[in-house]
């Protein structure tokens, strides 16, 4: 839908044309709604919005008008940590946890990861880019019309840019806003266990030149953490990223502090992500940066590891982002409603501080911090319009339960 007016709105939520691209601090608590609003966009583009006594219906020409009465309209969601394309899912792990076993015992057993990477080597490319755009169209009908997509179940330089090239597909069918990452730093594949220098220089040598030559991705990951990428193994992926213009995005802090904080950030990290551990050290080192701290609390949950301390990242001054890490491992749902219910109950942000770093913090964690995340003239964020209800807390409040109406992309 190109041209449509939504009126009475009950709140028109994070609209402004003052909103800062990254808010930190005393900003997360800031969440500016107009009451009994009106948001005209024209060729997908905002034109206009206000209250309902600005409005003026004799410009109303060629395009739908939807009364709104009782409903909230928000700026989709931005999701800027998942791994959306993938060819198997894994709930026999997910027996294996309830059984007793870690998700790190899993990965050490041959699980995990490398379960992933043998699935994702059987299947056809095209069946990759159908499983995966049906996935996207879940997702975008969620309220996330903003996603970033990693790679990283290849492991091998064939499955790697296989899966890069059906998100470059996805990110030209789909109607959402697509980033791609290129993850190849994973985890070590079984035939590298032991020569992990050999693995590196096929991802410097072959997969990143390879990846920036076709334009299949924008940024870089690594999955830096014990028992997979050391910070100096890391420091390689990010270094040869760097002459290809690939700007790091990576996974940090997840189970142990190895100083992998200080490495990407050196790099100019766009943001570090899952930081369910964190010491005095990372917060000042986060704290005199521009990079984003990243949360996941989809997966702290799935895997009954700590949540990241949010609150303190906030405190600090520090720009904070909520992701879903979706994935069939450690964190299958894409729901970001959900995970911001997760964040309010686990990590005991306010709704307000949730939603904004699921919106104009997480678009600002995607490099999409002048189009998406906020209501602006001229920008395409992407459009939620709610069912009725009370007010914005009961989104959260009821978790689990399908909060939208309707996405306009």
């Amino acid at each position: 839908m190109k041209n449509f007016t939504l009126i009475n709105i009950k709140g028109l939520v994070q609209a402004g044309e003052n909103i800062p691209d990254l808010k930190k601090g005393e900003e997360m608590n800031q969440l500016p709604i107009i009451k009994d609003a009106y948001l005209m966009v024209v060729n997908n583009v905002i034109k206009a919005y206000g209250k309902m006594s600005e409005y003026k219906p004799k410009e109303e020409k060629n395009r739908e008008v939807i009364d709104a009465s009782g409903k909230f309209v928000f700026p989709g969601f931005c999701d800027s940590h998942t791994h959306s394309v993938f060819a198997k899912t894994r709930e026999s792990e997910f027996v294996d946890r309830i059984n007793g076993l870690s998700y790190e015992e899993i990965a050490l057993k041959g699980g995990g990861i490398l379960n992933s990477a043998k699935a994702m080597e059987k299947i056809s490319e095209e069946e990759l880019f159908e499983k995966s755009m049906q996935i996207v169209e879940k997702i975008k009908k969620s309220g996330t019309t903003a996603l970033e997509i990693k790679s990283g179940y290849g492991l091998t330089k064939e499955s790697e840019l296989k899966i890069l090239r059906v998100i470059k597909r996805i990110k030209e069918k789909s109607a959402i806003k697509i980033k791609a990452t290129l993850l190849a730093a994973h985890a070590y594949p079984n035939e590298f266990k032991d020569n992990h220098q050999g693995y590196l220089d096929i991802i410097i040598n072959e997969i990143i030149p390879e990846v920036s030559k076709n334009n299949l991705a924008q940024y870089i990951d690594v999955f830096c953490e014990r028992n997979y990428f050391s910070v100096d193994e890391m420091e390689q992926v990010l270094k040869a990223g760097k002459k290809y213009n690939l700007t790091p995005k990576v996974h940090v802090n997840q189970f142990s502090i190895l100083g992998g904080i200080q490495k990407a950030i050196e790099y100019n990290a766009l943001s570090v992500d899952h930081l369910e551990e964190l010491d005095e050290n990372d917060l000042k080192t986060l704290e005199s940066s521009n990079c984003i701290a990243t949360m996941l609390p989809g997966c702290s949950h799935f895997l009954g590891i700590p949540f990241g301390a949010a609150k303190k990242i906030i405190n600090n001054n520090i720009g904070l982002s909520l992701a879903s890490d979706f994935n069939p491992g450690s964190s299958p749902c894409y729901h970001l409603s959900t995970i911001w219910s997760l964040a309010c109950i686990k990590m005991k942000l306010t709704p307000e501080q949730a939603y904004n770093a699921l919106s104009v913090n997480s678009a600002y964690a995607m490099g999409l911090e002048k189009s998406h995340g906020k209501i602006k003239k001229g920008s395409s964020p992407g459009i939620i319009l709610s069912k009725k209800m009370e007010n914005i807390a009961q989104i959260p409040y009821f978790f689990g339960e399908d909060f939208i109406d309707k996405v306009f992309v």
